[in-house]
């Protein structure tokens, strides 16, 4: 329907004066995907209620464009199609009456024909069309389709109004974007949490011949005026079509508050007692773990201390050095620190203090995915990439996956990170050398130009003080006389957040820069160029350095170099990316 005729359908538009304020109704019969809503960045922010036939459905906070917007978001009400919606705000100021006025429904959305190919969209990570998104949740894997839930504000560039996002690919690269899956309600936003599948339909949700997806979240209650008043408690919903469409549990919550912020439930299977086990952030730096037999009753056997740990816990096993028959529990939180040990059911028993595998500047609340098949065994994980889009109608993205793995190394066991195999569906044209010395001045990648790339080298150090790439002038650089790996323009992330008492100092929080040893005096660089990140890997994932990296794009120069004397190159592979939205 076009934007002139939905406007005709307005039935009333009551401004009803108060102090300094408005008051405003709109009528619509929805017969369209969007109802679309303009927004300016600083706008004064107002709150929107939208009922249909009669029941509050949305609630949300949105900076209402008082002239011409900045860009447009939407509320995807077809779903509604053939009801009677009443749009609502209870206060209002009366700039902002010229946007509520134009908002419309329509089958499409203002900037949808150049979606993805906005100046800084990421190309091969993950972002949200509109809006803003922070953590990775809900990661299952099902019916041959990856699933990825995130945190998404629909209505604006800044975190707000928190609803799980929803994004699918049947190869971890490609995403289609499904629209949001749970919205916020009477209990609060729908803050972070997991999903499995309930192969053996514990819950009693199935109603077909496949078992049902659950996701399991935390409902954040006093954030919104609809939640005034309530605390932060667990809840579930549920899909028997495949995460197409999902239904809240009518018992919810599920897990009443018990302490401050409880948050954050990661949930695994206890084959042995044929049990639920929920990981739940507590408070602080506590972690609670719950049993389950249904996802509807919790019952508490243990808490964790750990200072190093906040916020998002996971819990998952690992073989050491690929043996099956010999594998460690990891439980890890939101910034990337980790445990190894054991784990019995009810308590894990740390055997190590905390150390950490990611070492960038925009990791955070990273979550891997439950029931990957057998024959895959692997380890998948994605994050929250903590990176600004200014002027952009998007903001914030996932990272790029990787497959996780535990190896023995010369400071004990470690956490590697490396990028799934599948980043070789997105490769287009390749550049490679093979034993060539790197003399200072030296560039091989003078004709390699770009801003999306896959690097893969080997370089042997020899008698040079420093070697590294400039990316588009972004540097990775190491520096072989202190050993370590660095990537960015600055200082500015140096300070270090040491994890107490770990002893290992690459053990920071927020840094651009590791220890990374050379292997027979060999160091390996993995390098993923994206529009707005670098990621960088060291020795086959010994160290793990995602980074956001603002550069000026029109410069696609690429360089490798050596300092102070002779590298060799052993191998060096440069693909050019392609983008994961063609």
């Amino acid at each position: 329907m076009t934007r002139i005729k939905t406007i005709a359908l307005v039935t009333a538009i009551a401004c009803i004066c108060t102090i300094g304020a408005f008051a405003a109704e709109r009528e619509f019969k929805f017969d369209s995907k969007y109802l679309n809503l303009p927004v300016t960045n600083e706008a004064p922010e107002c709150q929107l209620e939208l009922e249909v036939d009669g029941e509050k459905v949305h609630e949300f906070t949105i900076e209402l464009s008082p002239g011409k917007p900045d860009f447009w978001v939407y509320l995807e009400v077809d779903k509604y199609t053939g009801k009677n919606g009443v749009l609502k705000t209870l206060e209002f100021s009366d700039s902002q009456i010229k946007g509520f006025e134009a908002v419309y429904q329509d089958d499409t959305f203002p900037g949808e024909n150049v979606l993805y190919k906005e100046k800084l969209r990421p190309q091969f990570h993950f972002s949200t069309k509109r809006g803003w998104n922070n953590d990775a949740n809900g990661t299952v894997y099902y019916n041959g389709e990856y699933h990825l839930f995130y945190q998404h504000n629909p209505f604006g560039f800044r975190g707000g109004n928190t609803t799980w996002g929803h994004a699918v690919s049947t190869d971890l690269v490609h995403w289609e974007e499904l629209g949001d899956a749970i919205y916020p309600d009477e209990l609060g936003t729908i803050f972070s949490g997991s999903a499995v599948v309930d192969w053996n339909n514990t819950t009693g949700f199935q109603t077909g011949d496949e078992p049902p997806l659950i996701c399991i979240y935390t409902s954040a209650g006093d954030r919104t005026k609809w939640s005034e008043g309530k605390p932060c408690t667990q809840s579930i919903a549920y899909s028997n079509d495949r995460g197409r469409t999902w239904t809240k549990y009518e018992g919810n919550p599920v897990q009443d508050h018990f302490r401050t912020e409880n948050r954050d439930p990661k949930v695994i299977w206890w084959k042995e007692t044929k049990e639920w086990v929920i990981v739940l952030h507590m408070e602080d730096h506590y972690m609670a773990f719950f049993k389950s037999q249904d996802l509807k009753r919790w019952e508490l056997q243990s808490i964790l201390y750990e200072d190093a740990f906040y916020e998002c816990p996971e819990l998952f096993q690992l073989p050491v050095d690929g043996d099956e028959d010999n594998k460690k529990w990891i439980f890890y939180a939101g910034h990337g620190g980790y445990l190894i040990g054991d784990f019995d059911g009810n308590k894990f028993t740390p055997e190590m203090k905390a150390v950490r595998y990611n070492y960038g500047n925009c990791f955070f609340a990273s979550q891997t995915f439950s029931d990957i098949l057998k024959e895959d065994g692997r380890r998948i994980q994605m994050a929250w990439g903590q990176v600004d889009f200014p002027d952009m109608p998007f903001n914030q993205m996932i990272t790029f996956p990787v497959s996780l793995s535990l190896h023995s190394t010369e400071d004990g066991l470690r956490m590697f990170a490396y990028p799934v195999k599948e980043i070789e569906k997105l490769h287009g044209k390749k550049y490679q050398w093979r034993d060539e010395d790197l003399k200072p001045g030296d560039n091989l990648l003078t004709d390699v130009k770009g801003n999306l790339f896959d690097i893969d080298c080997e370089i042997e150090v020899g008698d040079a003080d420093e070697v590294g790439f400039e990316v588009n002038g972004f540097p990775v650089v190491y520096s072989v006389s202190e050993g370590n790996l660095e990537g960015g323009f600055v200082d500015e992330y140096r300070e270090p957040i040491v994890i107490k008492d770990s002893g290992d100092k690459n053990d920071y929080i927020g840094n651009s820069i590791a220890e990374l040893k050379p292997v027979d005096g060999i160091i390996s660089l993995r390098i993923l160029v994206d529009i707005p990140s670098v990621d960088i890997f060291g020795n086959n994932g010994r160290v793990y350095m995602p980074m956001k990296a603002v550069r000026d794009l029109n410069n696609k120069s690429m360089k490798i170099y050596a300092k102070g004397g002779t590298a060799h190159i052993k191998k060096l592979i440069v693909h050019e990316m392609n983008s994961i939205w063609n």
